[in-house]
């Protein structure tokens, strides 16, 4: 599904944003450092993911869909808890970067 936006002079483009993979994940999707994808929004993003990458999904959600309590999810540098949830709207050349919570001591 590629998403299109028009430019200023009416032109179609594509709306391509990257998501950033920590080492952890990249066994998931053949071991990518990034994707490339088309996606309004993070959920967009996340259901492409799933079709693409069902082990990477899997790490991500849980089986409702949610994301895992210990995956933090940021667009660019605001997590999205601090914007719209998985509803925030994504623009062409942003960045997604998945980040699994580390503890210990």
């Amino acid at each position: 599904m590629l998403m299109r936006a028009l430019d200023c002079r009416g032109a179609s483009r594509v709306m391509t944003i990257t998501i950033h993979l920590p080492a952890a994940l990249r066994a998931c999707c053949e071991g990518a450092r990034e994707l490339s994808l088309s996606a309004p929004s993070v959920r967009a993003a996340l259901e492409e993911i799933e079709r693409r990458h069902p082990a990477l999904y899997r790490s991500i959600c849980d089986e409702t869909g949610t994301v895992r309590r210990h995956v933090n999810l940021f667009v660019n540098t605001a997590h999205v808890r601090d914007r719209e949830g998985l509803d925030t709207a994504l623009a062409p050349g942003d960045v997604i970067t998945i980040l699994p919570a580390v503890s210990g001591g």
